[in-house]
């Protein structure tokens, strides 16, 4: 909430509109995305709580994430269905809190084919031909008639169910490389019957789903279809093709709206390309949802067209819908990181707006370890009921708080507990706030990171905490002082690695100020973080030849295949060497000694200029003892702790601020 006055903001975003009856308050809309928060495939209050805050921010439309059709599709627990008869009650709570923050709800109705391996509910994977999605999966079964009337009775029951739990509509997925494009692709479908070969074979299924849909819903049910109007592969769909299938439908199918999207799961570039990470350019994307318009033109009926990825300001949704490519705005991540986004925007906050940075570390990197979403920027993602809300405001016993260290901890730290009411001073040692995520907003393709610590500094201000840069914290100096609250946040420290002939690489903050055009240069990862990923594609973009080594049988694995699928793509086109199972054993005249670690052997690699090392950096807490001797009350967060990423030390910071 603002501390200062705000007017309301006239723009094309906040027009109404209306969808086959569905009224909505204006042009955004947030998109179906998975959150893992379902509990023995049904939703849950942690549902509950998180749509209800992002439908209280003012979004016209939420779309419920993938909505399970049949039990071969369930996947993991957490993932959830519609088919069965207690769907009904658990969604209703939902779809209350929905609309009760005034927004519509539509229902996003799934079956993912391939994707879901079975093992959970010892099922097999159904596909429209025996072609796996990537090489730690299993075959799909090729479905036979039998198989695909079963699928689009399981749609059929789903929609009805959702419709009985006070849904506004149904969203059939079409896309993202789930069962109807797995027979819309020809990446994915090699039949020869019917349904495979040509356009018209290939939509032949995925348009009796949606046929036998629209019979049984009536015209006056709101009914959509998501397709993914670009594979980003080059055997799968391209626009040109999608524009095809969708000219052949619209007049067959009465469609009310068409999502567009793009990608699919598959292990390559197109699954990197679905949730684009901040190294990517959203312009492509762009060029999807008009495209798509013209194709729907022929339909008997006006289609709204939809349109998402990496609409992240009010400027980008309002150049899209000024130019008649979409009807209505997506955005997801961005309204995990600001549930309050379309609120702010229409009052004039947007200096107010927590910023989606596009890292994927809270979101896509959750989702693919199977644990529940959450934001990197906004630690309360997923934690709504039990982290509720803070308003500015005076504390009943306000008490003296000093942060020690300006990084992403003590930022979250200070600000979190001046919103509690806290007279806070946040204490850095260095000339500027943001600590080693300052580091990584200087590295080529990362620089989003740069839109977080502007944030945090906004907020510092608008919040009347007391910013000391250039200053030490000792003991002795917080004795004298005595707060009443010390957090500490002070980080962790880069260490040297020393290879066996005594050359001692550089580290990691060392290598991102390298001036390394031209120069062949080596890494050495023992972490396989997002920081060795930020470091290498720094050095290639500022002109070096590099090859990253990996005393592991892979690379870059505490990352997410939602980016690192791109990030190959990308190294691959650079020349980017990647040699697992090696670990340096010297470095002299250009040449780089290595030892392979799975048999011991020695090879040489020439020409080699500089060797970083990335390997875990050590903590720094020299101020806890001293601060426990003292009989200070104190509370640590984020590396200083023990060193991980800034993930956990933003949240760690909200927890200590919220604490207090």
């Amino acid at each position: 909430m603002s501390l200062r006055p705000s007017s309301a903001v006239a723009s094309p975003a906040f027009e109404p509109f209306r969808i086959n009856g569905v009224s909505l308050r204006n042009r955004i809309f947030m998109p179906a995305h998975t959150t893992n928060f379902g509990a023995d495939h049904l939703p849950s209050a942690r549902h509950v709580a998180y749509h209800r805050e992002r439908a209280a921010g003012g979004v016209a439309l939420i779309i419920f994430e993938a909505i399970r059709v049949m039990e071969n599709t369930l996947g993991r627990p957490q993932g959830v269905c519609g088919y069965l008869d207690e769907s009904v009650n658990a969604f209703r709570p939902v779809v209350d809190a929905v609309h009760e923050g005034g927004a519509a709800f539509i229902a996003q109705i799934c079956h993912m084919g391939r994707q879901i391996e079975g093992e959970y509910e010892r099922t097999v994977s159904w596909g429209a031909s025996p072609i796996r999605w990537s090489l730690a999966s299993y075959p799909p079964r090729q479905m036979n008639r039998r198989d695909m009337q079963q699928v689009i009775d399981g749609h059929l029951r789903t929609a009805e169910n959702m419709l009985r739990a006070g849904a506004d509509g149904i969203e059939l997925h079409w896309g993202h490389g789930h069962l109807l494009q797995q027979f819309l692709s020809p990446l994915s479908n090699k039949r020869d019957d019917d349904y495979g070969g040509t356009t018209e074979n290939r939509l032949r299924f995925p348009l009796e789903v949606a046929t036998r849909l629209r019979e049984a819903l009536g015209p006056s049910v709101c009914l959509g279809v998501r397709i993914s109007a670009e594979e980003y592969h080059e055997d799968g769909l391209t626009l040109e093709e999608s524009s095809r299938i969708i000219g052949l439908a619209a007049p067959q199918v009465q469609l009310d709206f068409i999502h567009v999207s793009h990608s699919a799961y598959h292990m390559s570039r197109s699954l990197g390309t679905q949730m684009a990470d901040m190294a990517i350019d959203p312009a492509p994307f762009r060029l999807l949802p008009g495209r798509i318009r013209q194709a729907a033109a022929s339909s008997a009926r006006p289609v709204a067209i939809l349109t998402v990825c990496k609409y992240r300001v009010l400027e980008h949704a309002e150049a899209m819908l000024e130019s008649g490519g979409a009807d209505m705005i997506g955005l997801a991540r961005a309204q995990v990181a600001e549930p309050e986004l379309v609120a702010k925007w229409q009052s004039g906050r947007s200096d107010e707006v927590q910023p989606c940075i596009g890292c994927n570390q809270g979101c896509a990197q959750n989702l693919e370890r199977n644990i529940a979403l959450t934001c990197l920027v906004n630690p309360r993602a997923g934690r709504e009921a039990l982290w509720p809300r803070l308003m500015p405001s005076r504390a009943g016993d306000p008490k003296s708080v000093l942060v020690v260290g300006g990084g992403p901890a003590g930022l979250e730290a200070a600000a979190t507990a001046a919103e509690r009411g806290h007279r806070v001073t946040l204490r850095e040692r260095s000339g500027a706030l943001g600590g080693r995520l300052a580091l990584a907003a200087g590295l080529r393709l990362r620089e989003d990171f740069g839109l977080w610590l502007a944030f945090a500094t906004r907020r510092l201000e608008r919040l009347g905490v007391a910013v000391e840069l250039g200053s030490e914290s000792t003991i002795s100096s917080m004795i004298a002082e005595r707060p009443d609250h010390v957090v500490l946040a002070t980080g962790a420290q880069p260490v040297s690695h020393r290879l066996p002939d005594g050359y001692e690489a550089l580290t990691l903050d060392e290598g991102a100020c390298l001036a390394a055009a031209g120069a062949s240069v080596a890494v050495y990862d023992e972490t396989g973080d997002w920081g060795t990923l930020g470091l290498v594609e720094h050095l290639a973009e500022c002109g070096a030849r590099v090859t990253l080594i990996s005393p592991a049988a892979g690379a870059l694995w505490r990352t997410t295949v939602y980016s690192t699928t791109t990030t190959f793509a990308r190294w691959r086109e650079r020349g980017i060497r990647i040699r697992t199972l090696r670990r340096p054993l010297g470095l002299s005249a250009g040449h780089l000694r290595l030892e392979d670690t799975s048999c011991g052997e020695r090879e040489v690699i020439e020409g080699i200029d500089r060797l970083i090392a990335v390997v875990p950096p050590r903590s720094d807490a020299r101020l806890e003892a001293g601060l426990a001797e003292a009989g200070i009350a104190f509370s640590m967060a984020g590396d200083c702790v023990a060193p991980r990423n800034a993930l956990e030390a933003v949240f760690e910071g909200h927890r200590s601020g919220r604490a207090i």
